[in-house]
This record gives structure tokens, C-alpha cells and sequence, in this order.
């Protein structure tokens, strides 16, 4: 997998969490999939089908701007699911040989995303087009499939206003907490691609940042705090597709490269 690393490419235009949650103002738990009875998570995703592709750093942002979409609209129907194949396609430096996700922030900030109903996930690069951003297909004389594909005008768009990084568990834990599930960077190591269930540990001397999942919320098992992350492997791994980590330690540089985005459907 490819390593990567978050750059200094942010808007801020709005305080931070953090500057008005404490520790102490927070849950002792805190989970996205129930809140008070409302699963505001979208959709689990295998980046891998229907071929291998190293998009986690798609999977990851489009998935926690969608649970934010969510968040947003008060978990109604119908979810809005964003597509991460139009940023695999049309992001210069990202696709199927890994990318970086602040560049998706960037580009959903500049351009908007369209949902996954407008450009589905294929796990292969395409050149970016009218017909790589939103499309739709109908038989023709001589093709029932595809057929003649064409642009979709005026697609539905959502942007991304203000952007950045966070570290820290406590500053985590208020991102979360205020505004919505975030993108992390993870050392996607032998053990952790092993994993079965659990809360999971392992501290590296130097890690190798070349994963991207998002953290949905956290727990404490006992005495031991732990994150809830969303991963892009499919339901048959983990967790029903998510693993539990341990907090506070960096296990993995977990709480070191975390992203977030403020979903919005008008143009910054």
C-alpha cells in the first residue's frame, strides 16, 4: 500500500470543537450508529470489488461526509451516499494506485460530488469527463449494455466548506462528538488486516501511515477506551466490517492524520 501523509491544506472558518468541548463535557461512549435509537452511518463499502484498488483514501472521506449528510438531515430517508468513483476519477493525484484524502476534501470543496447513483464504483481509473462525474445509460440499436451513456445536467452536488486536520484523542473525540464521523490515517499492518474481532493493540516505533478508514465513535471496554472505525474491507472482516483500537496510545498513528469536511449543498 502506498504511504501518505496529510498535508497543510485547510479553510477554518468556524471554531473548532475542541475550543468549547472538553474531555469532561463529553460521553463516557459515543456511537453514530445509535443515537437515542438513529443510525445516522451510511452505507459499509469493499474498496476491493468488483477488482483490488487501493481508494481508501475515497472510501474513507466519501464515507464520513456522507455520515455527516446524515447528520445533517436528521438520518432521512433517502441516504445520501457519495460517490467515491468520480474522485478516483477526476482528483490528478489520486486513483487506483492510492491518493491523499485531503485532495478529496479539496476537490469536494472546488467541484462538489455527486452521489453513487450518478458514477458507480468500478475500482478502476477512468479519465475524467462529463461522463466520469455523472452519467446515466439507456440500450441502443445495437447495444443493450452499456448502451449510449450520457452526461446527466445539473446533477445534485454537495460541497465541502471549511476543512482540515485534527490529532489528538481529546480533540478527536470533540470532532466527533459536535460534528460528525471523521477520515483517519492508519499503519494498515499484517495483524490488523488479521483481525477478527476485539479491541485492538499494537504499537509500532515508527508507523507507516497507508490506510484510510473513519472513526465513527468510541467505547470503553473495562478500563480501556477504544475507537470505533468504519473500514473499507467489506462486512465479512472485522467487526461486520468495522474494528474496535485502542485510544490514547496512537496505536497505529490513529490519532495522528485525522480529516474532517463540513458537508454543504451550496458552492463555498
Amino acid at each position: 500500500m502506498p504511504e501518505f501523509s496529510i498535508p497543510e491544506t485547510k479553510r477554518i472558518t468556524q471554531p473548532l470543537p475542541h475550543t468549547y468541548l472538553s474531555a469532561a463535557d463529553l460521553p463516557e461512549a459515543w456511537d453514530w450508529r445509535d443515537v437515542n435509537g438513529t443510525n445516522f452511518i451510511t452505507w459499509d463499502k469493499n474498496q476491493h470489488i468488483p477488482q483490488y484498488c487501493w481508494s481508501c483514501w475515497a472510501q474513507g472521506t466519501t464515507s464520513a461526509i456522507s455520515d455527516r449528510i446524515s447528520i445533517l438531515r436528521k438520518g432521512a430517508w433517502p441516504i445520501v451516499n457519495l460517490s467515491p468513483q468520480t474522485l478516483i476519477n477526476c482528483v490528478l493525484l489520486g486513483g487506483c494506485g492510492g491518493g491523499n484524502p485531503i485532495f478529496a476534501y479539496e476537490y469536494m470543496h472546488h467541484h462538489g460530488l455527486p452521489d453513487q447513483t450518478c458514477q458507480a464504483y468500478q475500482a478502476k481509473n477512468l479519465k475524467c469527463s462529463d461522463l466520469s462525474v455523472c452519467e446515466t445509460c439507456a440500450p441502443n440499436s445495437t447495444s443493450f449494455t452499456p448502451g449510449s451513456c450520457t452526461k446527466v445536467e445539473n446533477p445534485g452536488l454537495w460541497y465541502v466548506g471549511d476543512h482540515g486536520s485534527v490529532k489528538g484523542a481529546d480533540k478527536i473525540k470533540a470532532e466527533l462528538y459536535a460534528r460528525g464521523p471523521i477520515g483517519a490515517g492508519i499503519d494498515a499492518t499484517a495483524e490488523l488486516e488479521a483481525y477478527t474481532g476485539g479491541v485492538f493493540k499494537q504499537k509500532k516505533l515508527f508507523n507507516k501511515v497507508n490506510h484510510e478508514v473513519s472513526i465513527i465513535g468510541w467505547g470503553k471496554e473495562q478500563d480501556t477506551e477504544y475507537w470505533i472505525v468504519r473500514n473499507s474491507w467489506g462486512t465479512y472482516w472485522g467487526e461486520n466490517g468495522y474494528f474496535r483500537i485502542q485510544m490514547h496510545d496512537d496505536n497505529l498513528a490513529i490519532e495522528s492524520q485525522g480529516s474532517w469536511g463540513i458537508p454543504t449543498q451550496t458552492k463555498p
